[in-house]
């Protein structure tokens, strides 16, 4: 056991290779089982990570596109497209997820808006200080916001 935790401290890819292996092997005398518990929860919190930064990402570009319609380029439209496939793809694969969007949009919202300042140049205060979508606007192939006037 001091072995398998040497390991996977000094080298994490060989240790997911060792245990990969174990595993296959159904040799559970083998297993670093809390390591591997550890590191298959984080997995899945890799997963809710990727969700969150695609929505900030996606938000931040909504926010551009709507608050700066003279500077909107077929670069923020793919963007956009890619963030939200990316997103569905995700839910797809681990529908236990489905919901996780709405959960965090609005935290994720904060980050888009600095984010949103800083790529258009606008002070913060330009852009709401809530969000101005709903989660199933932001995730809608279809909507783009209308310029702000």
């Amino acid at each position: 056991m001091l072995k398998q935790q040497l390991l996977y401290t000094s080298d994490f890819y060989a240790w997911t290779q060792d245990q990969a292996g174990k595993l296959r092997a159904r040799a559970h005398n083998g297993i670093d089982w809390d390591g591997t518990a550890e590191e298959i929860e984080g997995l899945g919190d890799a997963v809710r990570n990727e969700i969150e930064g695609r929505l900030a990402v996606l938000i931040a570009h909504l926010l551009k596109w709507q608050f700066q319609p003279e500077r909107r380029s077929n670069n923020w439209k793919a963007t956009i497209l890619e963030q939200r496939t990316r997103i569905a793809k995700r839910l797809r694969q681990s529908p236990s997820l489905k919901s996780y969007p709405s959960e965090v949009y609005l935290d994720e919202y904060a980050l888009a808006r600095l984010t949103a300042s800083g790529d258009t140049g606008l002070v913060e205060g330009s852009f709401p200080a809530d969000c101005p979508f709903t989660i199933e606007d932001i995730l809608d192939i279809e909507f783009y916001p209308e310029a702000m006037a």
